[in-house]
């Protein structure tokens, strides 16, 4: 059996959480969600960050999947030229786990190939 929580948006907004931190409502997102998740981690969203989240939003709306992480660094250099396509650029900006922390932020379920 899974535990629920919750995150508590400053403006009141009250979203479901499955065990490991994610949303359990992809949808429910917004900018307001990333930003929570990411301070609480000590972390400040810059441009760069946004870039990848809109990214990660963008394919799961298209292919209803996470990208593995091979695929996600493919998608990057495609995007955002040959400087981003790499995994240290990623773990650069999410020191957790690109995949994992940057899906969790941008509203989405774990990816498949995440442990």
């Amino acid at each position: 059996m899974s535990s629920v929580s919750e995150l508590v948006l400053p403006d009141g907004r009250r979203l479901g959480l499955d065990a490991r931190g994610y949303l359990l409502d992809w949808e429910a997102w917004d900018a307001a969600v990333a930003d929570q998740m990411a301070s609480a981690e000590g972390l400040t969203l810059g441009p760069a960050h946004w870039q990848i989240i809109h990214l990660l939003r963008e394919y799961y709306a298209a292919f209803e999947v996470a990208p593995p992480m091979r695929l996600l660094v493919k998608e990057v250099g495609q995007r955002l030229g040959p400087e981003a396509a790499s995994s240290r650029y990623l773990y650069r900006l999410f020191p957790d786990g690109p995949a994992k922390q940057a899906c969790r932020y941008a509203g989405l379920p774990k990816p498949v190939s995440c442990i």
